[in-house]
Order: C-alpha cells, then sequence, then structure tokens
C-alpha cells in the first residue's frame, strides 16, 4: 500500500460539509440563482412600472428586497450558516453588520448637521446682500 493510501484508507472525504448541512449541489446552486434573479426582477419591476408612486414606500421596499438577496446569496452561494467553520463566520457577520450600521449611522447623523452646525453665519438672513 502507497504512503497515499494508507492516509486516506479510513474512507474520509475531505469535503466535511456534510456534517454541517452544506450542500453544494446543482440544484441548490440553480435555485440560488432563480431566487437571486426573481429578487432583481422584481425591483426594476416597481421602479420601471412606476407600481408604487410614493418614493419612500419603494425605496423601503427595495431595500428589504437587497436584504431578503444578500441573505440568499450567503445561504445558497457562500454555504454560510451558524455550524459553518465552528460558528466564527457568523460571528464575523455579526461583527461587520454592527461596523457598517455604525458606521453608516453616524455618517448619516454627522451630514444631517453639518449644514447647521458648521456654517450658522451662512444661514443669517441678516448677511444676505
Amino acid at each position: 500500500m502507497s504512503a497515499h493510501d494508507e492516509l486516506h484508507a479510513h474512507g474520509d472525504d475531505h469535503g466535511h460539509d456534510d456534517d454541517l448541512g452544506i450542500h453544494a449541489t446543482f440544484s441548490g446552486y440553480m435555485t440560488g440563482f432563480a431566487l437571486s434573479v426573481v429578487l432583481t426582477v422584481i425591483p426594476f419591476w416597481l421602479v420601471m412600472g412606476h407600481v408604487i408612486t410614493k418614493s419612500s414606500t419603494a425605496a423601503v421596499i427595495i431595500l428589504a428586497l437587497a436584504a431578503v438577496q444578500i441573505v440568499v446569496h450567503m445561504i445558497y452561494f457562500l454555504h454560510m450558516n451558524a455550524k459553518s467553520e465552528g460558528g466564527w463566520n457568523m460571528l464575523a457577520l455579526v461583527f461587520t453588520i454592527v461596523l457598517v450600521v455604525i458606521t453608516l449611522s453616524g455618517s448619516i447623523w454627522i451630514m444631517y448637521h453639518l449644514n447647521s452646525n458648521m456654517m450658522p453665519s451662512m444661514m443669517d438672513p441678516s448677511n444676505l446682500p
């Protein structure tokens, strides 16, 4: 028996994905692809067909569908779940989401208050020519 045969004689396949519930199959990829296409076509139809007239409502719906599409990509294409890599992938994802929310909310807060806090003398009507 060669060294290679002795190392792999125990019948262990190198993809330990089955015990984690991750199955990279053609049907899994096609399901993810179909969901991604549907989640892309719906917002396109909403905007191009002028289905929703109020822009804030349309924006919320589009953002919700985008969040669902991110989850679909993570599950079907990146094969992420709570068990993968011993839970470290999920912990890294939660940490990333927290940092993005802090960064975005801080940036929006700064930009919202920037106009009134930076140059209040420019807003004074008595200084206008």
